[in-house]
């Protein structure tokens, strides 16, 4: 199953159907122009593709005092008819061949709290909870 880059619009917007089931906030025209946005801060799409879009990943390689270089992934998602299919373990193998690739010294995520499913599924992978992630909503 090969795994690609999401760099032109057509390639965005065939992931869209896969993407809104973990982001329902999103339209499709809403999706791809953030998408091409967020790439002009180093962010990267991928999508496994067999007969259609399973999953997709938008990650970003980052560089912070506290953890050296890193690949951190904002989104990881595998189409809800297609789970349990091995798909978001091809993307997780992919991911950390290619931090590898790019000098990173490990794979970062967050998850929100209520997820238990993709929990599992990230100890499966071998994850670890590292650490706690703080927020702070600015807007009234």
């Amino acid at each position: 199953m090969p795994i690609e880059f999401a760099t032109a619009d057509a390639d965005i917007a065939k992931c869209f159907p896969v993407v809104v089931q973990l982001r329902p906030h999103l339209t499709e025209a809403a999706f791809v122009e953030q998408v091409k946005r967020q790439q002009e801060g180093g962010y990267r799409l991928v999508y496994l593709e067999e007969n259609g879009v399973k999953a997709i990943a938008g990650f970003r390689i980052l560089e912070m005092l506290g953890h050296g270089r890193f690949l951190y992934v904002d989104d990881l998602v595998s189409d809800d008819l297609e789970r349990s299919k091995g798909h978001g373990k091809s993307l997780m193998d992919w991911l950390a061949v290619y931090a590898r690739s790019q000098h990173c010294t490990s794979l970062q995520l967050d998850s929100a709290t209520h997820r238990a499913r993709a929990h599992r599924f990230y100890f499966r992978q071998g994850m670890a909870i590292a650490s706690f992630h703080f927020s702070l909503k600015l807007n009234d």
